[in-house]
């Protein structure tokens, strides 16, 4: 995509802009009345100029930058451009703008042709010295390249300017529709960071103003008055280290995923005629280049910002000990949702932890709920949830896996039976939807920002959310100025838990289960690798008299392993070895695996062979669980923890089994177990547990 540059001289002083709808910006900055719709520009330009020639979006956004850099060259403070360039009395006045403007596209281009320049003292950043002046061009060359605009209120802008073949009325009728349309994009946009295709896709989808021919002046339009903004998707800024003289190359970071220089790849672009960068990092949902428009919705304008204020200073919450006791929680429950929520409604900005993520600090205000698996972290944040919707805002829970979402949206619905819920995932046909409850998998909140007050992120140990820097940018970038996130695990990462115990991440932990029993404890017992196992084609006495038992009480088995190609093999056996025909195996490559796991849950199958693919997100209600290969490099502290958390979840069945079956106990086995004792015995230490349980679960 092309966009055209122009400069302004508004109340004296001169701004830089870039534009995709050149003679809309001139309509509004010359003239600024928009008609019936009411979209009037208080602050109307006196002069302009606009450069003819179209830049591939990338360097025009890139020359507004370098023209902002020479207005803050002086300590970092602000100068006006005619203090300290322009000449007031020369005849040809805002010509030096021009020659500013000019220079800075010149180094735009030059930067595009990775040339290279001296930082601080490149030649356009002479421009204008009043002892020694550089002219670039002739006065007439720049007439030849530039359109002077002068102020012509009172008067409409000529039908032919816009790209149509009627005046008079009709326009004045068209100009209204376009401010109207603008309006209703920028609505619809709120909170949103969305590449051309998929913001002309949003307005289209949902019978906005994108279907019409003019959408992209709509957006320009929402540009002008501040209620989206518009890029280029990947952005080049000052990085890396100079040489000995001062030389340095300016390098491209992704304004949606956050991604560096090093996911940058460079290509022939048929879009803007030349090499184009692109972001590797987030291509998966679609392609970020430097000459694709990324547009941004403001969460919301300075009307609806100033109205929610009052809102909130009229409206009282009811007690949180009210609204507490209709979500009919545990005590454990209770009080971890108590103290979130707190933290959240707390008036002052909490001066708690804060995640640096891509080199920023990140604004949102951090707690981390801590929960033993099957605790009932989904109705614990019901509370926080209520909270925010009753004050007006909008919540965000986000999850890794897309399963999780799904099995959450009926839930949410009906927790919530008045509020709007959108699910996202990859295929949703809620895609472009607004709510006031959004379920999405981490990777969709590339496609927000600021949208949200509060951010739920479940499972956030887990993959792909687990060490990926993209995906904690994007739940970074989707919480609003001051928005409360809530992290939840049940083995958070390790940075995580020393941050909550040192008291520099505000949190709370349940140590105990919604139905108050202990945790099951892990048995260890010795067994052959996996791959012996089957090559001999028997199980161990004790491991098969356990599988045994397990099916003799009518429990349901989970069955982990660490190799995919292991599943089938496992599950062929222990078809044979337990005489049981209802035996399955599943895993990622599983094409059925969502059919499998209902299955599963239905009790068609007794006895599931999977990988750490269904450590989470799957309950069964009288289940007992066996680890293979417990000492395999693959199963770490948090994995077996997860695994053995599908064990004894519910009040039917609190007292599922649990066994780690390796060659030798390994220190990741060990901690598992200490991992779930400490929970238990906190779990009595404060008093959560029955008193029937409190002696511990019957051998």
């Amino acid at each position: 995509m092309k966009a055209q540059v122009y400069v302004v001289k508004v109340r004296g002083c001169w701004q830089a802009r870039a534009t995709i709808q050149a003679a809309l910006d001139k309509h509004f900055w010359m003239n600024g009345d928009f008609g019936e719709a009411g979209c009037l520009n208080e602050e109307t330009a006196d002069t302009g100029w606009l450069l003819l020639e179209a830049l591939p979006l990338g360097d025009a956004c890139l020359v507004v930058e370098l023209w902002e850099a020479v207005m803050k060259r002086k300590r970092g403070k602000t100068v006006h451009l005619e203090q300290y360039i322009i000449d007031e009395s020369r005849s040809d006045i805002g010509c030096d703008a021009l020659e500013l403007l000019m220079a800075c596209v010149k180094e735009a281009k030059r930067n595009a042709q990775n040339e290279e320049r001296t930082a601080g003292s490149g030649q356009w950043w002479r421009i204008g010295s009043r002892t020694k002046r550089q002219t670039w061009l002739g006065i007439e060359g720049l007439l030849g390249l530039a359109e002077r605009w002068d102020r012509t209120k009172g008067e409409t802008v000529g039908a032919a300017e816009l790209g149509e073949t009627t005046a008079g009325a009709k326009r004045a009728a068209e100009l209204g529709e376009i401010a109207a349309g603008a309006s209703c994009a920028a609505d619809m946009l709120q909170g949103r960071a969305l590449l051309r295709s998929e913001a002309h896709a949003l307005l289209s989808g949902a019978g906005g103003p994108g279907a019409a021919a003019g959408w992209s002046e709509m957006l320009q339009l929402a540009a002008l008055l501040g209620r989206v903004r518009l890029s280029g998707s990947i952005a080049a800024g000052d990085g890396g280290r100079a040489d000995a003289l001062g030389r340095r190359r300016r390098e491209r970071s992704c304004l949606r995923c956050g991604s560096g220089e090093a996911f940058m790849h460079r290509t022939a672009c048929a879009a803007c005629g030349r090499i184009c960068a692109y972001c590797t990092a987030c291509i998966g949902m679609g392609r970020s280049r430097e000459c694709e428009l990324l547009v941004t919705g403001q969460r919301c304008g300075p009307a609806g910002a100033e109205a929610r204020a009052g809102a909130a200073k009229e409206f009282i919450l009811p007690a949180s000990e009210l609204r507490l006791e209709r979500w009919k929680l545990s005590p454990a429950q209770t009080a971890a949702a108590a103290k979130a929520l707190r933290f959240l409604e707390e008036p002052e900005p909490h001066t708690g932890r804060t995640r640096m993520t891509k080199g920023r600090t990140a604004g949102a205000r951090e707690f981390l709920l801590w929960a033993v698996t099957g605790a009932g972290k989904t109705e614990m944040i019901f509370p926080l949830v209520e909270s925010v919707l009753l004050r007006g805002g909008k919540a965000l829970i986000a999850t890794p896996r897309r399963d999780v979402v799904i099995e959450l949206d009926p839930r949410i619905r009906k927790a919530f039976p008045g509020a709007s819920v959108v699910t996202l995932y990859g295929g949703s046909e809620q895609r472009w939807e607004n709510g006031d409850i959004t379920l999405a998998t981490t990777h969709q909140l590339l496609r927000f920002y600021q949208g949200f007050d509060l951010v739920v992120v479940d499972e956030l140990d887990a993959f792909p959310f687990a060490g990926d820097p993209l995906l904690h940018f994007a739940a970074d970038k989707s919480c609003a100025p001051g928005a409360a996130r809530l992290l939840l695990s049940a083995t958070p990462p390790s940075d995580l838990q020393r941050a909550a115990k040192r008291g520099r991440l505000p949190h709370a932990r349940v140590p105990v289960r919604y139905h108050r029993h202990p945790l099951p404890v892990p048995r260890l017992i010795q067994t052959p690798a996996v791959k012996q196992m089957l090559q001999q084609r028997k199980l161990p006495p004790k491991l098969q008299a356990a599988m045994q038992a397990s099916l003799v009480r009518g429990a349901q088995l989970f069955v982990f392993v660490q190799q995919v190609a292991q599943t089938e093999p496992m599950a062929a056996l222990l078809r044979m070895v337990l005489s049981h025909a209802a035996v399955a195996a599943t895993s990622s490559q599983d094409a059925e695996r969502s059919d499998k796991v209902q299955r599963f849950r239905a009790r068609d199958i007794r006895v599931l062979v999977t990988t750490t693919i269904l450590e989470r997100g799957v309950t069964i209600p009288k289940s007992d669980v066996y680890i293979l290969d417990a000492d395999g490099r693959l199963f770490d502290e948090a994995s077996l923890v997860q695994m053995a958390g599908r064990a004894g979840r519910s009040a039917e069945d609190p007292f599922g089994q649990v066994y780690f079956c390796s060659r030798e106990r390994n220190r990741a086995q060990l901690q598992a177990v200490h991992h779930i004792q400490t929970m238990n015995r906190m779990a009595r230490k404060q008093g959560y547990l029955l008193p029937a349980t409190k002696g511990g679960s019957p051998k």
